[in-house]
């Protein structure tokens, strides 16, 4: 791992990918777990293009060990410094066969324990009685995510396309995009591996072409205090 330019991408393009963070043997282990979770819950959303759990290491708690593993706590240490929490975890499975996608949008809500008004936060929304929320750009700016791959993840199975830089940039639209003066890069990364991005970074996913997964766990990070009575709702 190189520390200083792994900090100088995050900074400047708003990614960074770090391969070999976890083994094959973790890897599979994780999956295993995932598997084996009862998948009837109302968090647990499957349609044959995509399965996706939210609270994911709330809704399986034996993930928690196997993901935020001393490994990645150092990375994030020697990346961000001390004082970071999961806020959000999503667990996204994208089969070989999906005609999935999604288009460029920043992640601009969080989610939060009930709907209250409070200065700058706003609009909100319910996911699976799940209270979503945008807050203040400040806390958009200092939070970070991180995508743990339990598979190749390429251009052919939906890996996210970025546009470098656009974090810096405020609230981005899509619909501004001007491709005269911005580009896009595909982020690969390998089994076992990590992206780590900015909320703000503009992202998008294309459809599977290769007949291959895209297993996905998405975590979210913040060192921030919510004002009351607003708290984190899925903080660990």
């Amino acid at each position: 791992m190189d520390v200083i330019n792994n900090k100088e991408e995050i900074e400047k393009i708003g990614f960074t990918v770090i391969n070999n963070v976890f083994t094959e043997e973790e890897t599979e282990h994780l999956i295993n777990v995932i598997q084996q979770a009862d998948s009837t819950k109302e968090t647990f959303r499957k349609t044959k293009d995509l399965f996706a759990i939210r609270q994911f290491l709330k809704e399986i708690p034996a993930a928690a060990t196997l993901t935020l593993n001393r490994k990645l706590w150092e990375i994030i240490a020697q990346l961000f410094g001390d004082g970071y929490g999961v806020v959000k975890s999503i667990y996204f499975d994208k089969p070989g066969d999906s005609n999935w996608f999604v288009a460029y949008h920043q992640d601009l809500t969080i989610s939060v324990n009930q709907k209250t008004e409070v200065a700058g936060y706003g609009p909100w929304s319910v996911k699976q009685n799940q209270y979503a929320v945008q807050p203040p750009l400040s806390i958009l700016e200092n939070n970070f995510t991180i995508r743990i791959h339990l598979d190749d993840t390429d251009e052919n199975n939906g890996a996210l396309r970025i546009i470098p830089g656009s974090h810096r940039k405020g609230i981005y639209r899509a619909e501004t995009i001007d491709w005269r003066v911005e580009s896009e890069v595909v982020c690969n990364v390998l089994k076992g591996g990590v992206m780590i991005m900015r909320p703000l970074l503009l992202h998008a996913s294309s459809r599977t072409n290769n007949n291959h997964k895209r297993r996905v766990v998405h975590l979210e990070f913040s060192n921030q205090q919510l004002p009351a009575p607003l708290c984190w709702s899925e903080a660990m």
